[in-house]
This record gives structure tokens, sequence and C-alpha cells, in this order.
């Protein structure tokens, strides 16, 4: 039997899964690691947090899974996007990375809109200017710590790095890269008209491949600390969507996947880039060769959740360790005891400001509506429909898009929630489908990974013989009215208050 590490660099940890070549999961680990904030709206990690809980990961699942570690043929690689790692010359990290939810590059981001122009930008890159995007951090960098510009030897993603430390290679692929707002997402390769017009250096960024590619394998210490073969190769990967996408099976037209992790995301796949004219939505390269996707983002999915829970909930947290029950399950059963509608709450779900359909990295969250008789658990349902209704907003986009829609499937931590599929599926009004395997981009890491060994003929023949559907959510008309009243309020509001963010 051959085996395949996923390896998932997330934000709130570094999640490392082993499957056997039917794409089971043998074994898993999570381990955790902090944000850090040096001001407000400011998202930053260390690199080597990520370093040495892929290290323990590995270790740890090999260990709990009792396999042969020879029998370990490839490692693919996925994690959190947009990230700024800089490296100096000698591969030396030069400060903290700044993660995909930063906030600070408001200003960097108007003078690219002001350089380019909207509709160049978009043709280019897919976008318009981000905040969230690594190109507006790396100019933040360049205007505030010149001496780090200075001495950046290669910049890389998240997950890149990984690849960096496992291998000594440096390199990327065309999801990952195509989120950098450097990469020509039409040719595929890093935009040299970009590049030469901001004077950024070609030489700092690494190649760029499929996501299917063998990138190199690991390096012999590397290989015996963590009890590898010295040639177990390492594939290109994904970005985390992309990467989740494979895994719930979007490798071709007409399935779209909705994920509620840390923020949430509507994702689709189309045989040519589909540009959104006023940049509400992204368009990227898939992982699959040939293949690009559109995808909406709201930034504060199970995100809003959790800093409920840390902030309202003690009570629920201490009531979990007592009983030794998920704190979540617990939340989702009160949310369960307020009605469609969460009592009349509308929550705006701008926590860590906002991507999609309101490219405003100042918007701020809202709850609206409340009064005296509101309890606990009206707040909960309200959190989930409002980022439910954020990521109705993706998808009713991508719909006036002409996107092909013939099913949608959902994942992510959000997706365990029997109450919060349910609410999902009644304000999109359809059906969602669950599949069987919870991995999602570690899942789809490996089928990339399977795929580079030779161990699949193809991406399209990995998730057809691995995936399938086990549950699904039908929407329940008697909500209808109920959610399309409060949709309608949710849509009035952001527009009304924009201006006092």
């Amino acid at each position: 039997m051959r085996y395949i590490l996923g390896i998932d660099v997330g934000t709130s940890g570094t999640k490392t899964v082993l499957f056997n070549e039917m794409g089971e999961t043998i074994s898993s680990v999570t381990i955790g690691y902090k944000i850090i904030q040096p001001q407000v709206g400011w998202a930053e990690q260390n690199p080597e947090d990520w370093w040495q809980a892929t290290k323990s990961g590995i270790i740890n699942v090999i260990n709990k899974s009792k396999v042969n570690s020879k029998d370990i043929k490839s490692i693919g690689l996925t994690g959190q996007m947009h990230g700024l790692v800089l490296l100096s010359s000698k591969g030396e990290t030069l400060r903290n990375a700044i993660i995909w939810c930063d906030q600070r590059t408001d200003n960097e981001c108007k003078e690219l809109t002001n350089q380019f122009g909207l509709k160049k930008l978009i043709h280019i890159t897919g976008n318009p200017a981000m905040t969230g995007f690594t190109l507006s951090k790396l100019m933040w960098i360049k205007r505030n710590e010149p001496d780090v510009y200075r001495k950046i030897g290669k910049l890389l993603l998240p997950k890149d790095y990984i690849r960096y430390k496992l291998t000594g290679v440096f390199a990327t692929e065309v999801s990952d890269a195509s989120g950098t707002q450097m990469l020509d997402i039409n040719s595929r390769k890093w935009s040299n008209e970009l590049l030469d017009e901001l004077d950024i250096s070609k030489d700092i960024l690494p190649p760029v491949y499929e996501s299917t590619y063998v990138t190199g394998t690991l390096k012999s210490n590397v290989a015996k600390e963590l009890g590898l073969n010295i040639d177990t190769s390492v594939v290109g990967g994904a970005g985390d969507q992309a990467a989740a996408a494979i895994g719930n099976g979007i490798y071709k037209e007409g399935i779209i996947s909705t994920s509620i992790g840390t923020s949430g995301v509507v994702f689709a796949a189309t045989n040519k880039p589909v540009l959104d004219k006023l940049g509400r939505v992204h368009t990227l390269c898939h992982a699959v060769p040939g293949m690009w996707n559109v995808m909406g983002v709201t930034q504060s999915a199970g995100l809003s959740l959790k800093w409920f829970k840390e902030n309202f909930c003690n009570d629920v947290v201490d009531k979990a360790a007592k009983t030794n029950k998920n704190v979540y399950d617990l939340l989702s059963d009160m949310a369960s005891h307020s009605k469609p509608g969460a009592n009349g709450i509308i929550y705006l779900p701008y926590l860590m400001g906002e991507r999609s359909p309101h490219l405003n990295p100042k918007a701020k969250g809202i709850f609206f509506g409340f009064t005296y008789a509101n309890t606990k658990d009206d707040f909960i349902r309200s959190v989930l429909e409002g980022v439910s209704f954020s990521l109705k907003n993706c998808l009713d986009i991508m719909l006036n898009m002409n996107i092909k829609l013939e099913e949608i499937r959902v994942c992510g931590g959000g997706a365990e929630s029997i109450i919060w599929k349910q609410i999902l599926s009644d304000i999109f009004e359809y059906p969602l489908f669950t599949l069987r395997t919870t991995e999602g981009p570690a899942l789809g890491a490996a089928i990339l990974a399977g795929v580079g060994a030779e161990i699949y003929k193809s991406i399209e023949d990995a998730c057809d013989s691995i995936l399938h559907c086990q549950d699904k959510i039908t929407p329940n008309p008697l909500n209808y009215s109920v959610y399309s009243k409060a949709y309608v309020k949710y849509n009035h509001m952001y527009p009304a208050i924009k201006d006092f963010f």
C-alpha cells in the first residue's frame, strides 16, 4: 500500500493528514499557533511556528498510524494564501510573515489602482488591488521597512516556505501565485508588465509551476529527522481554496463548493478566465491544469463564531469542558433553539474588513435589531445567518456572471454543524451535498501529490474514484419568506452605513 501526506498550513494551525492511495484518512493531527496583531487591523505569524508544527505533525501522524514510513511516496502542500514571507539571500526569515487577513495596505492598494487602473489590474491579475493580496504587502514593506526590503533574497507564500524547509527548493504553483497579484492569470506566468513598472525584481520570486509538478525531494537531514525516504517527492500543491476544491471534486464546471472555515468561500471552476468587472469576486488560476476559478470570500466566517465564543460564551466553554463535549456543537444546539431570522437580529460579519462583495478593509461588524427580548441563542443564530447571507452575496454575483451551477457541495468546519448547513441551504434555496471526507484542503493537496507521483493518472480520475457524496441537506420552503425578507434588510445595511466606517 502506498501513502501520501497532505499538509495544510492554516491560519490557526497546521494540519497534517496521512492518506492511503484510496484517499482514506489513516491518521491526522493539527498543531496550533497564534496570530500576532501588533496593531488593530494587522495580522502576522512567525513562519518558524509553521515549520515546527509541520515537523511535529509529520512525526505524530506516522507514529499514530504504525505504517512503514518508507511507503510514504509523496507530500502535498496547501495552506493560507496571500501571506508575505521574506527571506534573506541566506534563506533566513527577515521578519514575521504578514498574512492574508492583514488590512494595513489600503494606501498601497489605492496607489496601485491609480497607477494601473481598475480595468487593467483585473484584466492582468483577475482582481482589483486588495489589502489581503501579497503585492500591496510588499509595497508596504518597501515604503515602511526599507532596510528589510533591501535585504530580500526571496519572497515566498506560506506553504512554499514549508516546501523550502523540506527540500531547499524555491518554488510555487499557479493557484497560490495568482493570489499574489503579481501573476498574469492569462499566461499563468509572472507579469513582466506589472513587475517592471513597479520596479520589482523577478529574481526575488520563485519559479511558478502547475500544481501537480514535482518540485523536489527531501533534504537528507530533514528526511532523517522525519523518518522519511530522501526520495519522497514534494509536489506543487495549491492554495487552500483551490486544494479544498480538489478535495471536494470541483475540477470541472457545474459543481460549486462553499466552505465555512476561518473565512468563508464560494468557489466555481471555469474553462477560461471569467472576470467580474467590478472586482467583487476573485478570478484565479485553478490547481487543475488549463482551468481557472471564480471565488467569493467573506473574511470572517468561522472566525465570527470563534470571536463570539471567546468574548461572550465562557459559560458554554466551561460546560463543554465539564461534559467533554465540543463547544461548537453546544453553540450549534443553542442556535437551533432560536427561530429562523434570529428573532429580528441581523449580523454583518465584517470583523476583519471585507472582500466579497464589498471590497472594504474598513468595514466593521454589526449586530442590528436586537431588543431586551433577545437571548444568547438569537445572537448565535444571527452569526450563522449573517455569514450565510454574505456567502449568498457571493453566489448571486457568480450566477449573474453566468457561472454554471448544477450542484453545491459544502465543506469546512462549519459544515460539521447540521444547523449551519440547514441555514445555508435555506438561504441559498439549493440542496447542499457533503462528501464522506472532511479533510478538504489536505485531501486536495494529497490528490495533487498523488498525481505528481503517478499514483493517480489524473486529478479527474483520482476525484472520481475517491470522492463520494454522503449527505444531502434539502432547503425548507417554509423558511424562504423569512430569509428573503431578512436578506433584503441585510443587503440594505452596508450601503446605509458604509460612510460611518
